[in-house]
Formats: structure tokens, sequence, C-alpha cells
């Protein structure tokens, strides 16, 4: 089958579609949409600073992003109750599951809320219940990953990662995101060293906009198993090699890359040279509600832009399995399907 085009033939489109994927990189309050955020202010008696669905639409035209951190904090703020956590969650599996995801494992943070007075019982349960309730539902499998903003101290992240304790059966990692350039990975050495002590996986933002070294301390400080982003790695070729010698996961977000000026056009993103390198790539949709698209649209457009052919998309579809954090005998299962879905 030919899938090289410059426009994607239906059955290459169909295929990518419909293939089996995991996403690792989805910030679940990123998945807001505009539609729900006024609902939820509505519900909860919450004014926004805009005044329509199509005025809040139209703010999202972001230079770098700190500009979207300011969007994406003000719409966290309709979020207040347990039913609204699990709304805003299971909306996301739900339109997950029916673009091919059948494992997701969702980033949330806490400090966003409980800075507002949203205690961590309530954030938690209600991400917690629409993840059962999705299971049972779209036969799709999700798991919890707890993340520190990076703007705020490291006090800050000692005390989340405390206050959440008594929901350590929720979560199955810690992350570390928000805004990234003056804030390198090496702060927040301590806490996950406690995280890794009470067994939880260790991933990290790291080299999206800020320099290599910023990788190196990731994997060196935090002990990160997966890189979140990753994207300059393509700057430093020793760190390239060992990415690629150790398989160690980069969650790559395309459309997230472009909207926020990371790179100027799909049609130079590096993630066809990553995966050429061999190193361990896979497509993730990021926040998907302000970047233009869940993780179809992300596979649909790169593989356009850079005219990926079947391998690729197959290869970008087992990496996500490889490096989600799933039990290995799902994980060969979900590696066979794929290889079947591709052989027919």
């Amino acid at each position: 089958m030919n899938t090289a085009f410059d426009e994607l033939s239906p059955e290459f489109k169909h295929l990518i579609e419909t293939c089996p994927k995991a996403e690792l990189h989805i910030h679940i309050e990123g998945s807001l949409e505009p539609e729900m955020i006024f609902e939820l202010a509505r519900r909860n008696q919450v004014n926004l600073a805009f005044d329509r669905v199509e005025s809040l639409k139209a703010a999202y035209a972001f230079k770098d992003l700190q500009s979207f951190l300011d969007i994406y904090y003000a719409g966290a703020s309709v979020l207040l109750k347990t039913q609204d956590f699990y709304d805003m969650a299971y909306a996301y599996l739900k339109k997950a599951h029916s673009q091919g995801v059948v494992h997701a494992e969702i980033f949330f943070d806490p400090q966003t809320h409980t800075a507002r007075g949203v205690p961590m019982k309530v954030v938690i349960e209600g991400l917690s219940r629409a993840v059962m309730d999705a299971g049972k539902d779209f036969k799709i499998s999700a798991s919890l990953i707890l993340c520190f903003l990076r703007h705020l101290d490291e006090s800050s992240a000692l005390e989340t990662l405390e206050e959440a304790k008594p929901f350590r059966d929720h979560f199955i990692g810690v992350g570390l995101d928000s805004s990234e350039m003056g804030h390198p990975p090496e702060k927040f050495q301590r806490v996950f060293e406690k995280a890794r002590a009470m067994g939880l996986h260790c991933v990290a933002h790291a080299g999206e906009e800020a320099p290599p070294a910023y990788i190196w301390s990731a994997l060196k400080t935090l002990k990160a198993q997966r890189i979140d982003h990753g994207v300059q790695s393509i700057k430093d070729p020793a760190l390239m090699d060992y990415l690629a010698r150790t398989r160690t996961p980069l969650t790559v977000c395309p459309l997230s890359n472009v909207r926020l000026c990371v790179f100027e056009d799909l049609s130079i993103h590096p993630i066809k040279h990553m995966l050429d390198r061999g190193l361990c790539v896979m497509i993730n949709s990021d926040d998907p509600a302000y970047f233009g698209g869940y993780i179809n649209e992300n596979y649909l457009q790169t593989a356009q832009s850079l005219k990926l052919e079947a391998k690729d998309i197959q290869q970008l579809a087992k990496c996500s399995f490889e490096a989600s954090f799933m039990p290995q005998t799902l994980k060969e299962h979900w590696l066979h399907e794929v290889d079947r879905v591709f052989a027919r």
C-alpha cells in the first residue's frame, strides 16, 4: 500500500484513525472544551473574563508556553466540585475511545485547584470515578499521574505529595509541568526522591522550550522514566544517541509544539527524524481543547505534513504501548494487536 501522500488516502486515514493507541501525554485540565467551561461556570456561578464561547476561542492565539498557561489556569477556575472533575475526565475518555485510544495515562495538576480552596479529595475522587466508569462503558484503561507545577517552589510540591498520600492507590506516578524556562528539573530532586520511595513512577516535562541540559537533568537528577516533549534533544547528538540506546521514551505533542511556537510549522517537526534515529517516540495531544485537536488530529496532520508511511504510524503506535506503565501482559497484547492491524 502506497501511503506517502500530499493528501492522505481514505484507506490510510481510516487505518490511522482506527489503529489501537495509548496516549501518555494528556493534561486533563487541557481537555476542558470551551463549551464545558461555560457550562461549569453557569453551574458553579463562576464569572469568566469572556462573555461567550467564541470570544474565549479567539483568545487561543498563543505566542509561547506562558501565554497558553495564562488562559489554561483561567479555564480551570470553573472546576470546583467532584462532579466537575468527573464530567471533564469522562468526556475526555469518551472522546479518546472514539479515536482508537485503548489506554491513557492522564496528568492532573492538584496545585491548580488546591490553591483555590478545592480539596485534594474532590479532585482525585472525581477523576478516579470517571476512570472507573469509562473503563466499564468503553473498555478503555486509564491511570492518573499527579503533576507538580514547576513555577512554584519545591516546598509546595512536597506539601502536595504529602496531601495526596491518603489517595496513593488512585495514581501511579508523578510528573513535572508548567513553565519550563528558569525552572530546571534539579529544583525538584527531593520531591521526586520521596515519590520513588512511595513506589511511584516518575516522568517529567523537559526540552520543550528549554535546552537539552534540562533533559539530561530530568534523567540524571529526577531519574525520570519518560521525558514529556523532549524535542530539543535534536540539538544534542550525544543525547540522541543515549535516548536511542536506552529506549527512553519521549511523549511528543506535534500540534502543541506548533501552537506554542516551538516549531514554525509541522513540516519541519523533528518527530520523523527522531523515529528514524531509533528513539522511542509517540504522538500525543497534550492539551487538545486548546491546541486544535485530539490524538487522531495530531496523527493525521503530522502524517500529512511529514509524509509518514504506514510503517511510521505502526512504529509510533507500538512505541506508545512500549512506553506505557501498563502490565507487561497487556502491553504485549496491544503490541501484537497493532502488528495484526497493520498486517491486513
